[in-house]
């Protein structure tokens, strides 16, 4: 019986080094502040080739560039404006903590889980 690996896409840091990374902010994100106080970020979707080869054949403009927006609450919008491409994820963890009076390990999952999707979505990079 031939046994497989499991293929892995995680990067291999370790905690340590995770928290010591600087999130830094993809240049092509727009910033909307609303009267609350709150972000809206406006990004360019990336499109697949085929896609855009299907859009084209339906008669849909390639040239023109979608966009897509999020609106972050005002927690998310904290550890947003955080991110000055100077602050490890660690200090954008412990002024989020000071911030909203969270748990220490509390405020890492939702900072580093909120960070992650970010980077999933391109808004973000990791120094």
């Amino acid at each position: 019986m031939k046994t497989f690996k499991k293929k892995t896409t995680r990067s291999n840091l370790t905690r340590k080094q995770a928290l010591e990374s600087i999130p830094v902010k993809n240049m092509d994100v727009m910033e909307t502040r609303l009267d609350s106080g709150e972000v809206i970020l406006t990004y360019p979707l990336a499109v697949r080739p085929w896609l855009a080869g299907i859009g084209r054949r339906l008669g849909v403009n390639p040239d023109t560039t979608q966009t897509k927006k999020i609106q972050l609450d005002a927690l998310g919008t904290s550890v947003w404006e955080q991110m000055d491409g100077k602050r490890s994820v660690r200090e954008i963890i412990q002024g989020f903590v000071r911030a909203h009076q969270l748990h220490p390990k509390e405020a890492e999952v939702a900072v580093t889980q909120f960070l992650r999707n970010l980077g999933k979505r391109g808004l973000i990079g990791i120094t």
